[in-house]
């Protein structure tokens, strides 16, 4: 009995809240994954997001027969000063008491952090970025977030936005494109997937998913060939005003687009 209550201790559940979907893996004491387990976000939705966050965790707890540390890597940042959800691009979950909230469903412990420093943290330990000293970390999904890790150590920045490049205004486009920030022209607004698909649409008229642009340019339409140059040439822009101001020794893709592989060859 007590060796099981050792288990359940040292049981670790990693939670990643994206806009498109929740994905849950649990890791045994080693290391090991023990499970994992993937279902759609809730659109727009606060009370249903959490309720499927939770579902998540006693499922998992239920299959494994043990209990598990809880730690959620979130779009946004938790406010230093007030514990409120800011700058997420699930916007349901602005304002809101997230890590509160959790911990009162969940009974325990719940620790948050931003997506993208989690990500950029796993790839300076043992990923593309294991053994440089500057990481940065670029998501590049449902939103566009960064991440920075120095000497194996993220930034988390005064205000708690570090690497938060994707609210930057994107060098050389000049339009009135709104974003949910309350600004216009954000990096995000060029350089997430949704806005692949938008830009497209706008030039063409057809409506084509991120990965559907990038399949079909492959196989030679002239239309999305055009949409992915001007997507590259946008993500080159927006990534030289980084290397100008952090001049890191990596700077490492995720998120859905990050899959694109001339990506690797045409925005260098």
């Amino acid at each position: 009995q007590r060796q099981g209550c050792c288990r359940a201790r040292l049981m670790r559940l990693g939670v990643d809240l994206g806009g498109s979907k929740i994905e849950i893996v649990g890791l045994a004491a080693d290391g090991r994954e023990l499970l994992r387990r993937r279902i759609a976000t809730p659109q727009g939705d606060y009370r249903a997001t959490l309720t499927a966050i939770a579902g998540l965790v006693a499922e998992a707890e239920a299959e494994l027969g043990q209990t598990g540390s809880v730690g959620i890597g979130i779009p946004g940042a938790e406010s230093l000063r007030s514990g409120l959800i800011k700058n997420a691009n699930s916007t349901c979950l602005i304002g809101q008491p997230l890590r509160h909230d959790l911990q009162t469903l969940l009974r325990r412990e719940v620790r948050l952090a931003n997506d993208a420093n989690c990500f950029a943290l796993s790839e300076a330990i043992d990923g593309a970025g294991r053994d440089v000293e500057t990481v940065f970390g670029v998501i590049l999904g449902t939103g566009v977030g960064g991440g920075i890790v120095v000497d194996g150590r993220p930034l988390a920045g005064a205000n708690a936005i570090a690497g938060e490049w994707g609210h930057n205004p994107m060098p050389g486009e000049c339009s009135t494109l709104p974003c949910y920030c309350g600004r216009h022209d954000c990096i995000e607004l060029y350089l997430a997937g949704p806005a692949l698909a938008a830009d497209h649409r706008r030039i063409t008229g057809t409506d084509l998913l991120a990965d559907e642009i990038s399949w079909r340019a492959s196989a030679g339409d002239d239309a999305c060939e055009a949409s992915l140059n001007r997507y590259e040439s946008r993500l080159a822009r927006a990534l030289a005003q980084v290397i100008n101001i952090l001049d890191p020794d990596v700077i490492v893709l995720g998120g859905g687009l990050s899959n694109i592989d001339r990506l690797y060859e045409n925005v260098p």
